[in-house]
């Protein structure tokens, strides 16, 4: 059944009222009829069954049932990715999303080949939101993971620090196993991830964020592309706290 996400004040009365481009792609795209069911989240971890009404430049469906959505996790992960070139990106946020991450931030740090383009930064953020909402759609989530604007190393270290915890995933010495880290976290709300771009972390970036309290774990004995280890981090906690 066709999942979309609207806002709490779409709905009033028992009625959702659809708009933009999911209004669109209701009518002209599925060309769906009155009668038809649809399923509405209205971001707050709550799942409508609805059968659709009107068809105008908006789209209203009549709530039929509601029910609690159970595919989200007992914690909020927090990841920030390393800023990867072409378009891994895309990648890490659709399996990041499909894995049950909370919201996704990139970052700049010294072994980025990336570097944000400021001009270009507000019309690439909207379209990995773009790419989140689709993943959330497709997974069945209960919210809509936010995709933040880049931001330095420095800012991901500072709200990393303000987590429950912070892990950085690093492949360098005194890290320790990313399976004895998580034993630690079972009463952790907010986990901040973080992984780095193609050439890692430096020396220096990795004694930083140590320095601001980050766990240092590893994540086994292969080295994993970056559009791979965000993937891997976010299964290995489903594993821990999930199943």
């Amino acid at each position: 059944m066709p999942r979309f996400f609207v806002r709490r004040d779409q709905i009033t009365d028992g009625i959702v009222t659809i708009k933009g481009d999911d209004a669109h792609h209701i009518s002209r795209s599925l060309r769906m009829a009155a009668g038809e069911h649809v399923t509405v989240c209205d971001m707050q971890k709550n799942e409508y069954d609805c059968v659709l009404e009107g068809f105008s430049s908006v789209v209203t469906a009549r709530i039929v049932s509601e029910s609690k959505i159970n595919s989200e996790p007992p914690y909020r992960v927090h990841l920030f990715q390393g800023l990867p070139k072409g378009d891994k990106l895309d990648t890490v946020i659709q399996k990041a999303v499909e894995c049950g991450v909370y919201d996704i931030t990139p970052f700049e740090c010294e072994r980025c080949i990336v570097k944000v383009k400021p001009d270009a930064e507000s019309a690439k953020t909207e379209r990995r939101c773009r790419i989140a909402l689709e993943a959330a759609k497709q997974s069945g989530r209960g919210i809509v993971p936010v995709v933040n604007p880049t931001c330095t190393f420095s800012e991901m270290l500072s709200r990393g620090a303000e987590c429950d915890a912070f892990i950085m995933c690093y492949e360098g010495d005194g890290t320790i196993g990313l399976k004895t880290a998580l034993k630690d976290l079972h009463d952790c709300r907010d986990i901040a991830i973080v992984i780095g771009p193609e050439g890692g972390f430096s020396l220096a970036e990795a004694e930083a964020a140590r320095a601001a309290g980050a766990y240092m774990a590893g994540l086994g004995g292969r080295i994993l592309r970056t559009e791979t280890a965000a993937a891997f981090a976010l299964a290995c906690l489903v594993y821990e706290f999930e199943l």
